[in-house]
């Protein structure tokens, strides 16, 4: 096993056993009805369930755009119904994240033009490195994504976590398949690309500003 491999599970492990930083609680607190799956939860903490939703959102979203560039280039080869089986995936979390904005009545961030063109061209930009540049962006956004749902699932564990135990259920869910799509793209020879580790870095600085932003614009 390479050096490369031991570190890529090492960090897996971390993120499956919800690893490090909490985050804190937000605003005031009011009840509100989960109306698309008729959960109903008393005095939630009202800006830190938004901010979840919005960011969460916000990051399927771009995540769905990536994946739309990376079959605009890799569609038609070999792994290409790896990647649509993975976006089908990404799809349904979106959708899901779409009826907790109505159902919580959140804003979408602001950003969401851009990150649809970022999105897209990251998809692309990396895909034109092979399959093994698509993946290696795989590995890259899926590991950020899943260490920011543990941060999420913390931080809702530290509060009251009975009222929100749907919202944890789908959090949970959803980063056990990001955690999924990690392990396929480790799988298909994403520490292959060129400057891997470089390439990983420079993504997930990337989704750490971007998680940054669309929880707070």
């Amino acid at each position: 096993m390479s050096c490369a491999r031991v570190a890529a599970s090492h960090c897996l492990w971390q993120l499956r056993t919800a690893a490090r930083r909490p985050l804190s609680a937000y605003g005031r607190r009011i009840s509100v009805r989960f109306r698309s799956s008729g959960m109903t939860l008393d005095s939630i903490n009202r800006a830190a369930v938004d901010r979840i939703i919005r960011v969460d959102h916000a990051g399927e979203y771009g995540a769905n755009r990536i994946y739309a560039g990376q079959m605009a280039v890799l569609g038609r080869t070999s792994v290409g119904p790896v990647i649509q089986k993975m976006w089908d995936q990404e799809k349904d979390h979106l959708k899901k994240f779409n009826e907790l904005m109505v159902a919580f009545r959140v804003r979408p961030t602001i950003l969401m033009p851009f990150w649809n063109v970022v999105g897209f061209a990251l998809g692309v930009g990396t895909s034109l490195l092979g399959k093994e540049g698509a993946m290696a962006c795989t590995v890259a956004v899926e590991e950020s994504i899943a260490h920011h749902y543990n941060n999420q699932i913390r931080m809702l564990m530290e509060q009251e976590p009975e009222k929100y135990e749907e919202l944890l259920q789908v959090i949970r869910k959803f980063r056990d398949e990001e955690l999924e799509h990690h392990d396929i793209g480790l799988e298909h020879d994403a520490e292959l690309a060129p400057a891997y580790a470089v390439l990983k870095s420079v993504i997930q600085a990337g989704c750490r500003v971007a998680i940054y932003l669309s929880e707070r614009l």
